[in-house]
Parts: structure tokens; C-alpha cells; sequence
């Protein structure tokens, strides 16, 4: 006796140009694009106070410092999360 088993689904995917892509890998491009965009229409001077000292950077710099640590807590905490499974 056979027992009809739910058919198992893949990742939600969109059709671009012929090609099946995740909404997962549109959706971090279309957010990448904008960071890369908005990192790149500001670029003037900014001062930041650290502690004691003040450091004059140009903002781009201190928005893509950032960006960067972001996603590397990102990459860190998920892969803390499965290494907890």
C-alpha cells in the first residue's frame, strides 16, 4: 500500500530573461544595488568623534565600513545559529 506523500516544494523562484532565479537572490541584488547607489551619490566630508579623537572622512568611506561590518555580524550570527541546530 502506497502512501501518497505531499510533493515537496523548492524555493519561491521568478522567471527573469528565461532563467529561474529565488526571490531571495532578486530581492539582496535589487537591496545591494541600492546600497552600492546610495553609497555612491554621498560623497562628502563627515567628522566622527571617537572617543577622543576626531576623524574627518568622506562619507562613502564610513557608509561602506559599515555595510561591511554589517554583513559580516550577518555572516557570523547565522552561522552560530546553525551551528546551534
Amino acid at each position: 500500500m502506497a502512501q501518497n506523500a505531499p510533493p515537496r516544494h523548492g524555493p519561491p523562484t521568478l522567471t527573469v530573461k528565461g532563467r529561474a532565479m529565488r526571490i531571495r537572490t532578486l530581492g539582496f541584488l535589487v537591496l545591494a544595488g541600492l546600497a552600492i547607489w546610495f553609497i555612491a551619490v554621498n560623497t562628502g566630508s563627515v567628522s566622527i568623534r571617537l572617543w577622543i579623537p576626531t576623524v574627518t572622512l568622506p562619507l562613502w568611506v564610513v557608509l561602506t565600513v559599515t555595510l561591511l561590518v554589517g554583513i559580516l555580524l550577518g555572516m557570523f550570527l547565522s552561522m552560530r545559529r546553525r551551528a546551534r541546530r
